[in-house]
């Protein structure tokens, strides 16, 4: 009888251990894990002996450091369902939300320290490279040393603009360089020296692939000319087989070289073009050297006698009757000058057709050196007529050598003259003069077109002209008819005078005199420009033309910075206090930051609706709010946790606090306060039979992570 009734109390209290074990639930509604799995029947105390779960039977597998911590580290409250999966449920984020929540994307489970810190950057938006792949992180990342990475420009003028002003050789800013360094530095370079630049505009080959300053000898590298003497003039001067400028060949040495260095093979195609063909016709393949023909140093002298059928004899023969014929090499090519026998030279179809006198005169009296190249102006064959002329005496009065500006081909009488021809045309005044020496003193080369080179002696007794230093270019106020009709109107230029301008005397401006004065404003205001310290214009780099952000009216003021977007876009409430500079530059204006956080730390830090800084939101405003105002303000809560604005919960809330019931911890939210949710009972009686289920919000996310059935 007693045997039977200690059984009866040992089952009675193990069912009522049982109940109460029931009744309390450590772990949580709806915890289905099997108790033998952690638990003995000895002792409810879990020890590493007696525990057989296997936690990579859930979705968080244990690797590395999380394999040898406390299962309380994680799981404090004993309820396995709370547990959060995120790195910053556990672990405090060191970087202050400058690099995201995700710690797995640089840190794994072994150890916090990063190993492939330059591989991780490579999968970054700035891959780095070259002097950038052994650069100190900290040279970039000023905040590094207290773990915060705030995410910078990728732009090299970002990180290099110091680089860009201070550059020299060639100056950058006073060229006009583009800040984006890699057009000419190459990224993967260790130094600044590497050369990225296409120069596609003139094409460096062979020979020209050269060192720069070999090219650039002034240091500047702004345009210079393409032309090959520019470069090969010496080239040019000292060749001698052949004598380039003693034959008068072309300066253009892409007639007959490539680019291959030594100037060697050369071709010179223009042959048969400008002289006798060569390279075609029947004398193509009946040479070999130049020398074959040119049989001297000069090139402008050739033989047609020395080689092939042409012997004395041979030609007498065939030309018996030809007027003008003698065994001569130029008459060979006065008559043949292609070449070929399809008879005598046609003389009109040259660039000099033959008219007047000139068709009766003797082809040697003309052609003395030969027939290439013979000139086509008048003194070439002139000059004596020239000399020798005395009504007017041509060389004192400085006459043209261009005999056709005053007489014809048929005859020196009579001789004409159109000053209208010489760009300077007789009205007014010059009209009524008769005798050319009136300003032609003693020649006509001499003369000049200017006013002042006939009217000094005006200029200088007329009053105000000589101290004011007027224009000695009288048709800006004057006119041919008369001195006193003078007018002279500002407005006409290309620089109206308006405010401050209007009353400054003409030499304030005029310094130099009044011809070429230049409209630029730092030509006046340079020194203004300089001494301006709020904002200090030189150290920010701000243009030199004043008109960007100033008018013509006293004392620079009011100013504008219409450039302003150039640097940081301003718009919404940024544009209402576009005036007021110092609300965001508080009187200096090289340290303003240009991120939101930067002016706005109080507002992050000062926000309790919800609480910024305690929840740990980005400190990149634009996530929520916009430029317009802090309110209404948007977050992107759908895509990255529960779906508030879309689904059935659109429209079902007005305010955060509505579900996050915890002002200081938005990782905390309620789910059953809410709706139809706040009834236990009717939510119980929903899920009779539903494996897991507890009426926790816990419970309603996991099972409805996006708030639908």
């Amino acid at each position: 009888m007693y045997k039977l009734s200690y059984l009866i109390a040992s089952i009675l209290l193990i069912v009522l251990n049982l109940s109460g074990i029931a009744q309390n639930k450590p772990h949580g509604e709806g915890f289905k894990t099997d108790c033998t799995l952690c638990h003995t029947s000895e002792s409810w105390k879990v020890t590493k002996a007696s525990m057989t779960f296997d936690h990579n039977t859930t979705k968080f597998q244990l690797t590395g450091q999380h394999q040898v911590v406390d299962c309380k580290s994680c799981h404090q409250s004993l309820k396995f369902q709370e547990a959060k999966s995120e790195c910053a449920a556990c672990h405090t984020d060191m970087h202050q939300n400058t690099v995201g929540p995700d710690c797995a994307k640089c840190h794994n489970t072994k150890s916090w320290i990063i190993a492939n810190t330059t591989s991780m950057h490579q999968l970054s938006r700035f891959p780095l490279q070259g002097n950038h792949a052994v650069a100190d992180c900290a040279l970039c990342h000023k905040s590094a040393s207290n773990l915060q990475f705030q995410p910078l420009g990728i732009e090299c003028v970002d990180c290099h603009r110091s680089d860009y002003l201070a550059a020299k050789t060639p100056n950058h800013q006073q060229s006009g360089y583009s800040t984006n360094c890699i057009e000419c530095h190459g990224v993967k370079a260790t130094g600044w020296n590497s050369s990225n630049f296409e120069h596609g505009f003139f094409p460096l080959t062979e020979g020209h692939s050269i060192s720069c300053v070999e090219c650039h000898k002034t240091g500047s590298y702004q345009k210079i000319s393409n032309e090959c003497l520019s470069c090969h003039q010496k080239d040019y001067s000292a060749t001698t087989k052949p004598n380039h400028q003693q034959t008068g060949f072309s300066t253009s040495c892409t007639e007959c070289h490539t680019t291959s260095p030594g100037w060697s093979p050369a071709n010179f195609r223009q042959h048969d073009a400008s002289y006798f063909p060569i390279y075609s016709g029947e004398h193509k393949g009946e040479w070999n050297k130049c020398t074959d023909c040119h049989t001297s140093n000069s090139y402008s002298v050739f033989s047609c006698t020395n080689c092939h059928e042409h012997t004395q004899s041979k030609m007498d023969s065939e030309h018996r009757g030809t007027s003008g014929y003698s065994y001569k090499s130029i008459s060979c090519y006065a008559c043949h000058p292609q070449g070929n026998k399809s008879g005598a030279f046609n003389h009109n179809a040259t660039s000099f057709p033959l008219t007047g006198a000139h068709t009766k005169a003797d082809c040697a009296s003309c052609h003395i050196s030969g027939f290439s190249g013979t000139s086509g102006e008048c003194n070439a064959c002139h000059q004596k007529n020239f000399t020798a002329a005395q009504t007017p005496n041509h060389t004192a009065a400085g006459i043209s050598v261009d005999c056709k500006t005053c007489h014809t081909s048929t005859a020196w009488q009579p001789s004409s003259f159109k000053h209208s021809t010489t760009g300077f045309e007789l009205t007014g005044g010059h009209a009524a003069v008769v005798q050319c020496s009136s300003c032609h003193l003693g020649n006509t080369t001499s003369a000049k077109s200017e006013c002042i080179s006939c009217h000094q002696v005006q200029y200088n007794n007329a009053k105000d002209h000589v101290a004011s230093k007027f224009p000695t270019d009288c048709t800006i106020c004057h006119n041919s008819t008369n001195w006193l009709q003078t007018t002279f109107n500002h407005n006409t230029t290309n620089f109206p005078l308006t405010g401050s301008h209007t009353t400054v005397l003409c030499a304030s401006c005029h310094t130099t005199g009044y011809a070429g004065t230049s409209t630029q404003c730092n030509s006046c205001h340079l020194t203004n420009y300089n001494a301006t310290t709020n904002p200090n214009h030189k150290t920010l780099a701000l243009p030199v033309s004043c008109d960007d952000c100033h008018t013509t009216n006293p004392n620079w003021q009011p100013a504008s910075f219409a450039i302003h977007n150039n640097y940081y876009a301003l718009t919404g409430a940024h544009a209402a206090i576009a005036k007021d500079c110092a609300a965001c530059h508080n009187g200096t204006y090289t340290n303003t930051p240009n991120t939101c956080y930067g002016c706005h730390t109080t507002d992050y830090k000062n926000t309790t609706n919800p609480a910024h800084l305690a929840a740990q939101f980005p400190t990149d405003c634009t996530s929520c709010h916009t430029s317009s105002a802090w309110t209404p303000s948007t977050f992107n809560h759908d895509s990255q946790y529960f779906p508030i604005y879309s689904g059935k919960h659109q429209g079902k809330w007005t305010k955060c606090a509505e579900c996050h019931t915890s002002p200081t911890n938005y990782s905390q939210f309620s789910c059953i306060l809410c709706h139809e949710h706040n009834n236990k009972t009717s939510v119980d009686g929903d899920h009779k039979g539903v494996n897991g289920y507890s009426y926790t919000s816990a419970a309603c996310y996991s099972c409805h992570p996006k708030g639908d059935d």
